[in-house]
């Protein structure tokens, strides 16, 4: 009964804060938790994952990832592993025959347009085809939009309180941001431009059709914006993972909901000590384990 409350309570909270209740170190119930957790993970079945998630979130301050792998089905946390390099997808691979998968079963991957990914599934999963996630695209499309707005500024124009009024769409901005915008926009219509080019690439994507995204390609080629004309580039040498996501629209927005998930969990810990104690996090909280203890 105390181990199945420590596993409860230890979804709903954090580790100290549950050792606090019980008049226990955090060390025992990392303990408990490492047990059930571990097992539970070990015993879950993989054979029916067809279509993957993969991204990467922050285990600490500096530069310290790990790479979490979902299920796009499920929605369940299927494998979490240190670092953000190639290595990270031959490591999952590597985890699949242990829960009853194989590589090769895989046909679909949503990620985004990490070399490192693109290098690792490319050479571990030849036969999934890859899905390059709409979030990502849009926000090499915002970070485009932000140089030509920081390039204008560094010219000398007049552009305080336009970075919120400018970024994003217009149903997210309040009124007195849609104000400021529509006055940029007036003063400065080179920023009106990039901004149209943003939130035409958005609406081509919205579309299944890929004739749209070659127009928008034709236009940003054209518009003597270079941070445009880049993004064109990107499209193109990646242009068959964007053209995937406008046929199946499946994204990573369940993978980025989970990452945030487990940013909450790191901020109210105030870090874990280690990374295999975030990994248990990360399996106890989004990993639909099945967790064999004594049912009260």
């Amino acid at each position: 009964m105390m181990e199945a409350m420590i596993l409860l309570r230890a979804q709903q909270s954090t580790v100290s804060s549950v050792a606090r209740e019980l008049g226990e170190t955090d060390k025992r119930l990392w303990r408990v938790l490492d047990h059930y957790v571990t097992k539970a993970h070990a015993s879950k079945d993989w054979s029916a994952v067809r279509r993957v998630m993969v991204d990467e979130t922050s285990t600490k301050k500096g530069h310290n990832y790990a790479t979490n792998f979902m299920d796009a089905d499920t929605k369940e946390l299927l494998f979490t592993v240190a670092g953000k390099g190639q290595e990270t997808i031959a490591t999952f691979a590597a985890e699949m025959p242990r829960h009853g998968a194989c590589p090769e079963q895989i046909t679909e991957i949503i990620m985004d347009m990490s070399k490192a990914f693109i290098a690792g599934v490319k050479k571990t999963f030849p036969e999934a085809r890859v899905i390059f996630d709409h979030f990502h695209i849009m926000q090499l499309a915002g970070n485009a939009l932000d140089e030509v707005r920081k390039a204008l500024a560094s010219a000398g124009a007049d552009l305080k309180g336009s970075i919120w009024a400018i970024r994003g769409n217009e149903w997210t901005r309040t009124e007195q941001q849609l104000q400021a915008r529509r006055r940029f926009l007036a003063d400065y219509p080179i920023l009106g431009r990039a901004l149209g080019l943003r939130d035409c690439l958005q609406d081509m994507l919205s579309m299944s059709e890929e004739e749209g995204l070659k127009g928008w390609c034709g236009w940003a080629d054209r518009c003597r914006l270079e941070p445009f004309r880049k993004l064109s580039r990107t499209l193109k040498a990646h242009w068959n993972g964007v053209v995937a996501f406008m046929q199946t629209r499946l994204s990573n927005a369940a993978m980025e909901a989970v990452n945030g998930i487990l940013q909450i969990a790191k901020r109210m810990a105030r870090g874990f000590r280690n990374f295999h104690y975030f990994r248990i996090a990360a399996y106890l909280k989004a990993g639909g384990l099945q967790l064999d203890i004594v049912h009260v």
